[in-house]
């Protein structure tokens, strides 16, 4: 891999990541654009380590919220009478909210970098799951905002993130459109999708850092990936906090459906493979 793919690379990521269009079916998109195997195991490493910009990204921006939830965490577990907390019950929301993609994603992991690793679920997902985004904008009362949040609420978001490991869901479109349908309001979904993916993202990195630094890839590689997807990364992030308080995610399910029938076209034309 050359500076110049990962830079790309870097770019998607940052992009993609916490838009609700897939930034694995977009990588996976852009890594065969480029000439890599995309079911190679050291590619599909970097585009799960290049994930840290986009964490450190996210980080950042809800770095305030973040460490406020913490210390009201902490604190609660040390004085039972801060338990009652609206931050401390933020900061076991989003513990729980986590553990389910934690264990499927350990269990699955075989099948996410192997069969699913394939243009034609890319496509087939993309296209699916922009129907479920439509019914979430159009069925939702989105009356609650983020301070009305519950468990209930965070298990569910948790849940539905786990079809996120399928290439072409979005884990950001998963978790928007659960928060959606379960009575939250576009922002206070968009907030919980982005503190739900922190762990996520950073257990899926974590775990493929070995085989990214191996094979062709390198660290000089996975080091620009990552600075690149942390500046992109953050300019998404602050975009589409700005973008959903005032507009309907439904753009992006009409963007992913158009995207979803031209890879399809071009793989029934054998135009490209599917891997």
């Amino acid at each position: 891999m050359s500076i110049w793919d990962a830079i790309i690379l870097g770019i998607v990521e940052g992009l993609t990541e916490f838009l609700p269009v897939s930034s694995t079916g977009h990588l996976t998109i852009a890594s065969k654009m480029l000439g890599l195997k995309i079911d190679d195991p050291a590619v599909t490493a970097f585009t799960a380590v290049i994930q840290f910009g986009a964490i450190a990204a996210v980080v950042l921006f809800l770095w305030k919220d973040i460490s406020r939830y913490a210390v009201a965490w902490f604190r609660g577990l040390r004085n039972p009478e801060h338990r009652g907390e609206f931050d401390h019950r933020m900061g076991w929301f989003v513990i729980v909210g986590s553990l389910p993609i934690c264990v499927v994603g350990f269990l699955a992991k075989d099948i996410i970098s192997g069969p699913l690793r394939s243009l034609w679920w890319v496509a087939g997902s993309l296209i699916a799951w922009s129907f479920v985004m439509v019914a979430a904008e159009r069925l939702s009362s989105k009356a609650r905002p983020l301070e009305k949040i519950t468990l209930i609420d965070s298990i569910v978001m948790g849940a539905i993130q786990c079809l996120a490991l399928i290439p072409g869901v979005s884990r950001s479109g998963a978790t928007i459109a659960a928060g959606l349908f379960r009575g939250l309001d576009r922002v206070a979904a968009t907030r919980m999708a982005f503190l739900l993916g922190i762990p996520a993202l950073v257990g899926a990195a974590v775990f493929e850092l070995k085989d990214a630094l191996s094979g062709d890839v390198g660290i000089a590689a996975v080091l620009v990936g990552t600075i690149v997807s942390f500046i992109v990364g953050y300019a998404s992030v602050a975009w589409l906090i700005r973008f959903v308080a005032k507009h309907s995610t439904e753009v992006f399910a009409f963007y992913r459906v158009l995207l979803g029938i031209v890879i399809l076209i071009l793989l029934m034309t054998s135009t490209i493979t599917a891997t």
